[in-house]
């Protein structure tokens, strides 16, 4: 693997470019586009033939087609003789199906892993999985960044005094207890219900002591951001000051961004694992950069440097 090459799909061009700049060099070229039968059609226009490739395509909206596009660049680029392909999916979508937790279900998120396998990936580089048991459901090694640092680093730049770091389920908690040691800040607990196979979920209680205090909301994701005005408005109810949010992934489907803006929270903040496009940049919306981390990455996976030494 003589040449490192990154090519983007069409879900985050953005984000590739970045990593492109923070590595110090050209995004590869490829023809990723669409016919009118919606068949999607991928050409290489550069030789990768022993080439170490990176492939950067988060599973985001319209998740579908980024996922088929992203299988499809795979298999061109194992056709083309690349000496190792990497998928990067800052996004992994799907990772809450992850379990059968109700009869006659699928496990999609381990089908998803067999997909990106099967078409021919050798290795996978992630942020924040929903669900850590993901990385056992491929059998190549996977790679799992952590973002939490990059939201961590900026609340402590903030300097919030009297401030607490609340999780928004039991999920989430290991995740909220290490932001929380990173500020120095007390942990509190929310525990939720989700009602049926829906987006609602419901406050039942909250664990830890939250009353006269600044909260900072943590979570993996947020989709419909049903959970998180559920739990500001909890928290609120129980005395809180002032609410502060943050998040790796921002889906920000449905009508999330109207709940936000009404809601009691006075920033939301979150890295662009997703594309956030100028139609949802809310002036309480703020979005910190990830290409250098995933560049990073990148850089090490290629020349065999340890990802662990990112973290230590």
């Amino acid at each position: 693997m003589d040449e490192l090459k990154v090519f983007t799909g069409n879900a985050h061009p953005t984000l590739a470019r970045e990593i492109c700049d923070y590595l110090g060099m050209p995004l590869g070229k490829a023809d990723v586009f669409e016919f009118s039968n919606e068949n999607i059609f991928v050409r290489i226009l550069e030789n990768v033939r022993q080439q170490d490739v990176f492939v950067v395509q988060p599973i985001c909206s319209p998740v579908n087609k980024s996922l088929v596009e992203l299988l499809i660049m795979i298999d061109a680029f194992r056709r083309a003789s690349a000496g190792r392909v990497t998928a990067v999916i800052p996004y992994y979508a799907y990772g809450r199906t992850d379990k059968k937790d109700q009869p006659r279900v699928p496990i999609t998120a381990r089908l998803i892993a067999d997909l990106i396998t099967t078409a021919g990936a050798n290795r996978l580089l992630t942020v924040d999985l929903h669900a850590p048991q993901i990385q056992g459901f491929f059998t190549i090694p996977v790679d799992e960044l952590s973002a939490f640092s990059i939201l961590s680093q900026y609340f402590k730049e903030k300097t919030l005094s009297n401030l607490a770091v609340v999780a928004t389920d039991i999920g989430i908690s290991k995740r909220a207890r290490d932001v929380a040691a990173s500020l120095g800040s007390p942990l509190a607990i929310i525990e939720k219900r989700r009602l049926g196979n829906t987006d609602t979920t419901e406050t039942t209680n909250i664990i830890g002591e939250v009353q006269g205090m600044r909260i900072l909301i943590v979570d993996d994701e947020i989709d419909t951001a049903g959970s998180l005005i559920g739990a500001a408005n909890s928290l609120m109810e129980r005395g809180a000051t002032e609410i502060y949010s943050c998040c790796i992934h921002p889906v920000f489907s449905g009508l999330a961004l109207q709940k936000i803006a009404s809601s009691p929270i006075k920033e939301v903040v979150v890295v662009d694992t997703i594309p956030v496009t100028n139609d949802k940049k809310l002036d309480k919306i703020t979005v910190l950069p990830i290409a250098s981390l995933i560049g990073e990455a990148i850089h090490r996976i290629h020349t065999g440097l340890s990802i662990g030494a990112m973290f230590e």
